[in-house]
């Protein structure tokens, strides 16, 4: 009998589990976001703005100020801070989608801002909630 490739299939399974897990996490942490910003009186324009260059998780309104918001959950503190993840790299691709935003709904002169949203999942009680106003500049 001939010998084939072995693949693992079991860690196939096991990583597309994972992925559809952390894609969870993440939509629920959106979604208290979500609420939390409603609640401090933001009014949700958009969820999920999506462009090839890249992503913006919540657009909202504060008054007049038109905010970008970055939501980063964790189930676990013991991967670091979900602010940790906003690094330079993901400021730029969320500049470029704001700027794209912007453009697109003709708002080019609008005040605006990018704030980031870290939501802690625990295992009992409620989330915790870390929200950081103007965490970035576009400049950056």
């Amino acid at each position: 009998m001939r010998e084939g490739r072995k693949f693992p299939l079991f860690s196939l399974f096991d990583k597309a589990g994972s992925r559809q897990l952390q894609r969870s996490i993440g939509g629920s942490g959106e979604d208290i976001a979500a609420v939390f910003l409603q609640r401090l009186g933001y009014v949700i324009l958009t969820r999920n703005y999506r462009r090839r260059f890249g992503e913006i998780d919540i657009v909202a309104e504060e008054g007049d100020i038109l905010v970008f918001v970055e939501v980063k959950t964790r189930s676990s503190a013991a991967f670091g801070s979900p602010l940790e993840a906003v690094d330079s790299r993901k400021q730029r691709r969320m500049a470029r989608a704001a700027l794209d935003y912007l453009s697109r709904s003709k708002q080019h002169g609008r005040q605006a801002r990018f704030d980031v949203v870290a939501v802690l999942l625990q295992p009992q009680g409620s989330p915790r909630i870390e929200h950081i106003r103007n965490a970035f500049d576009i400049q950056q």
